[in-house]
C-alpha cells in the first residue's frame, strides 16, 4: 500500500533503521507506561515502540494513513489509534487518574510550535515528551542567554520543562528527504516550576514584547510596560537587550508588572 507524503500534513517520512533504533533506545521505556505517539505516519517508529511497550495511544492526522495503520497493525491488542488532530486533541484524556503519559514523535515541522504549546497546557498528566523537530527549533528550545538562538521559544519552554538535546538526524534518514537537519529533544515537565510567576500569562506577554524587537535594550522594548527606572530597581540593566537576561529576570519584570496592574494590598 503506497502512500504519497503529503506538503499540507508536513510529511516527512522516517525511514533509517538505525536512527529509529536509536529513538527507541533514548525513550528508556519502561514496563507500565502509557505511551502516546503523534503522526505515527507509516508506523516506522510504532513498530520497535508497540514490541516494547504495554499501552500505544496514536493520533493521526491523514485519513488514509489512519486506515494502513489499522491494517498494518490490525492483531496488536496494545494499540488504540486515534483518528484526530494533535493541535485540538485532548491528551489529559488518555491518563487515567494518577498516570502520566510519555509522549514521542516525528513533529511536522510547520505545526511543531503550536503543537508543543498545546501540550505545555496539560504539562500535569505528561511524564516527558521526546520530539523530532528541525534542528534550528531543537537548539532554540534548549538555548542559553547571549546567544542568537536564544528566544521567547527558549524561555518559555524552559519555564515548563527541562530540555535536553539527545542527537541530530541528517535529511536522508527521511523520505522525501527534507532540505534541513533534523534533532531530537527530550523534554521533561517541572514538577515545580524553575522560578515563581504571578502570572505565566504576563511572563508570555513580557518574554514576547522583549524578543519582538530583539535589537532594542529593555528600556525600549519595554517602556510601555516598565519605566526604564523599574527595571533597575529589579536589579536589571536596562541597557541589555532580551537576548541577554535568564529566565529568573523574566519572572521579576513579569512579577513586576503583574503587581502593578494589581497592587498587593497589606492586611
Amino acid at each position: 500500500m503506497a502512500h504519497q507524503a503529503r506538503k499540507r500534513f508536513g510529511q516527512n517520512f522516517l525511514v533509517d533503521q538505525n536512527i529509529i533504533d536509536n529513538i527507541v533506545g533514548n525513550a528508556m521505556i519502561r514496563n507500565g507506561q502509557l505511551w502516546v505517539e503523534i503522526g505515527a505516519g507509516q508506523g516506522a517508529l510504532t513498530e520497535p515502540l508497540l514490541k516494547k511497550v504495554t499501552h500505544l495511544d496514536v493520533v493521526e492526522l491523514d485519513r488514509d494513513l489512519v486506515k494502513w495503520l489499522e491494517y498494518k497493525f490490525a492483531n496488536r491488542t496494545n494499540l488504540n489509534i486515534h483518528s484526530a488532530d494533535a493541535l485540538r486533541f485532548d491528551f489529559a484524556a488518555l491518563a487515567p487518574e494518577g498516570e502520566k503519559l510519555h509522549i514521542i514523535g516525528n513533529l511536522p515541522y510547520n505545526i511543531s510550535t503550536p503543537l508543543m504549546f498545546h501540550l505545555l497546557e496539560t504539562t500535569d498528566c505528561i511524564a516527558d515528551m521526546i520530539f523530532m523537530l528541525q534542528k534550528e527549533v531543537v537548539n532554540r528550545i534548549c538555548a542559553k542567554p547571549n546567544g542568537n538562538s536564544y528566544g521567547r521559544l527558549s524561555v518559555m519552554m524552559q519555564y515548563y520543562c527541562a530540555t535536553e538535546w539527545l542527537f541530530d538526524v541528517p535529511p536522508e534518514s527521511f523520505n522525501p528527504v527534507p532540505k534541513v537537519m533534523s534533532g531530537m529533544v527530550r523534554l521533561v515537565p517541572h514538577t515545580q516550576p524553575p522560578v515563581d510567576v504571578d502570572s505565566v500569562k504576563m511572563l508570555s506577554k513580557i518574554v514576547t514584547e522583549a524578543f519582538s524587537q530583539r535589537r532594542k535594550t529593555l528600556r525600549n522594548s519595554l517602556k510601555n510596560l516598565l519605566s526604564e527606572a523599574e527595571i533597575l530597581a529589579l536589579g536589571i540593566d536596562a541597557n541589555l537587550r532580551a537576548e541577554n537576561i535568564s529566565l529568573r529576570d523574566f519572572s521579576l519584570l513579569a512579577n513586576a508588572v503583574s503587581r502593578k496592574e494589581t497592587p498587593i494590598i497589606n492586611e
